[in-house]
């Protein structure tokens, strides 16, 4: 098939052609039937009512042979009940022409048409001037009645054509329609075809947009028309989309820089331990050199550890989370640990995942004791639907100015302090992603005096 057939232009145009067309042919079509009923229900009654007059004539007592002086303007013909004619307009027959002033016996008579009328005789006065020299030949067509007269005696027929200036109308009004409904309809295609031209203008510059943005040329963004529709729409989520996917490449080619080097620092001073073990083996304590060593592999390990729960936070599907009680793991993330009270208020229960949970408070709990100066305190409660997990130290606390700041990763307000520590920067990252899934939020509370970090968790019973 060739690509212009395929276009969305050209079937947009030739759905508009054929709906158009069928829609204007069957309009037209019930317009021409109507209006050609309407002008045969005016000369069947115009016959009903001819028929009538001669009903009512008959009706005064005089006789049938007489009805061609009164009425003259009619086809009709007057029967016995037996079907014997008693009058008739002389050009009226019904298998054979009626000679003038004949009699004619049948069965029955129930229509008559054009061809039953002979306009031969001289005589036949009325129905010349009704019906002209050829009918059929015209294309004229008759219209017939049949009224029983008053005394149920005879049957009276009345004839009538339908009007010729309203005929010539009708024909030429279809002859129009037949010519006009393609040609229509063929606008209507042309002018679909050009609406949908005009419409795509801005899809087409999207895509040349799209096109030609690479993955280091982030920072573009596509045009959006100044219309309200659906691609103004379009457009304005493409932009969104591509400032997603700028801040996701930014903030991955940032951690990508980062975690590189905080793998390279201690790997040099692992490699640095082991070459100089090497070179002097006599002047170092392989002992020492062994622990520091060990200290260094450790510290690698948490680290990657660290990267490796990062990329799953990041990347996890939804998780089938089951209730967890924030007591619990109050109390199984402080056992043992010294220097930190804990107090629970009404046992809050949260949906979620309890090693993650438990993994979150341990790094709050291991970043406050870091901080403080006497001791951490830590508090679970419920507010307003929310499960409350509370870390305050008494420490220098956080400025207001990275209160933001301090969640993203490997952000360290004391670089040289965390170094010394083992910190790469990553614990409150991991706690704003956990906190995240679980569909939460972390944030650093005011507090006089230190530092206090707030968890916000959704209750089981608010979820379900």
């Amino acid at each position: 098939m060739p690509r212009f057939l395929r276009t969305t232009r050209f079937r947009v145009a030739l759905t508009a052609f054929l709906a158009s067309l069928i829609a204007l042919a069957v309009v037209s079509a019930w317009l021409v039937l109507d209006a050609q009923n309407r002008l045969g229900n005016g000369a069947a009654q115009v016959a009903r009512e001819r028929a009538a007059a001669i009903v009512q004539v008959l009706n005064t007592g005089a006789a049938p042979a007489d009805l061609r002086l009164h009425v003259r303007a009619s086809i009709y013909e007057v029967t016995t009940r037996t079907g014997e004619r008693v009058a008739s307009c002389p050009g009226l027959r019904s298998g054979g022409i009626v000679p003038d002033g004949g009699i004619l016996y049948r069965d029955s008579v129930q229509d008559l048409k054009p061809g039953d009328v002979d306009l031969a005789s001289q005589e036949s006065i009325g129905c010349a001037s009704a019906l002209g020299e050829d009918p059929e030949g015209n294309g004229l067509r008759l219209h017939v009645a049949a009224i029983p007269s008053g005394d149920s005696k005879y049957r009276v027929f009345g004839a009538a054509i339908v009007d010729e200036s309203g005929q010539a109308a009708l024909d030429s009004v279809r002859v129009t329609l037949l010519a006009g409904v393609p040609v229509i309809a063929l606008l209507i295609g042309v002018i679909a075809w050009l609406a949908v031209r005009r419409s795509l203008r801005p899809v087409e510059a999207i895509r040349s947009e799209v096109a030609e943005i690479g993955a280091h040329d982030l920072s573009r963004r596509v045009p959006a028309p100044d219309s309200a529709d659906e691609i103004a729409k379009l457009a304005e989520t493409m932009n969104t989309m591509l400032a997603r996917v700028d801040t996701a490449v930014t903030r991955q080619s940032r951690f990508t820089s980062d975690a590189s080097h905080e793998l390279r620092t201690p790997l040099a001073s692992l490699r640095t331990q082991l070459e100089v073990l090497l070179a002097h083996p006599d002047r170092l304590d392989w002992r020492d050199a062994c622990r520091n060593a060990l200290l260094d592999v450790t510290r690698l390990q948490d680290l990657v550890g660290d990267l490796v729960l990062l990329g799953k936070l990041d990347n996890a599907a939804p998780e089938r989370f089951t209730p967890v009680r924030l007591s619990e793991v109050v109390e199984s993330c402080l056992s043992g640990r010294q220097g930190v009270r804990a107090e629970i208020e009404e046992d809050p229960t949260v949906l979620g995942d309890r090693g993650r949970l438990e993994r979150l408070l341990r790094n709050l709990v291991d970043n406050a004791q870091r901080h403080t100066r006497t001791g951490v305190e830590v508090t679970a409660s419920t507010v307003d639907g929310f499960g409350v997990l509370t870390v305050t130290d008494d420490g220098p606390g956080i400025p207001a100015a990275d209160r933001e700041r301090v969640f993203d990763r490997f952000v360290r307000l004391d670089d040289g302090r965390a170094r010394d520590d083992g910190g790469a920067g990553l614990g409150l990252a991991i706690v704003a992603e956990i906190a995240r899934a679980h569909g939460g939020t972390v944030e650093v509370a005011d507090h006089d005096g230190g530092a206090r970090l707030v968890v916000r968790l959704p209750s089981a019973e608010a979820r379900s």
